[in-house]
């Protein structure tokens, strides 16, 4: 019997920290990026990436059409829902910790105490929607 098998998964590989390909992301503020480790989050099926942001960096409410799994790697990371940012509602979650974001669900994350990279599951295609579009770095001009 043949297996289908998921996007991106037909082959057994390993995927090495160093081999991770970091890469600024349109949707994301300055210093931020985005690795794809498996599966291609444009299209429709499953995907992992990686966000790393450096201190201080506040990713400003926002929503994803797909549910996601968060992983955090390293650092601490900060995370509150709402669609307005407080500072006071973040919690932390340090390395290890698994957080389940459902879709559509108003959110936001900050670098409070330093660099934190994160693991995204997901299936896609991603999408990440801004509640103000004056937070939005594909918006702003130079």
């Amino acid at each position: 019997m043949t297996r289908n098998h998921q996007p991106d998964q037909a082959d057994f590989r390993a995927i090495l920290p160093e081999d991770i390909d970091w890469k600024p992301f349109p949707a994301f503020p300055p210093g931020a990026r985005l690795a794809v480790v498996v599966g291609d989050p444009t299209e429709p099926g499953p995907y992992v990436i990686r966000v790393k942001a450096p201190g201080g960096t506040k990713l400003m409410p926002h929503k994803h059409p797909e549910d996601r799994i968060y992983t955090v790697m390293s650092g601490v990371f900060y995370i509150a829902l709402g669609e307005t940012f407080d500072g006071d509602k973040v919690k932390a979650y340090p390395p290890g910790s698994v957080i389940v974001l459902p879709g559509e669900t108003w959110h936001f994350h900050w670098a409070k105490s330093g660099e934190y990279v994160t693991q995204i599951t997901g299936i896609g295609p991603l999408g990440l929607d801004y509640h103000d579009s004056h937070d939005d770095p594909r918006h702003q001009h130079a």
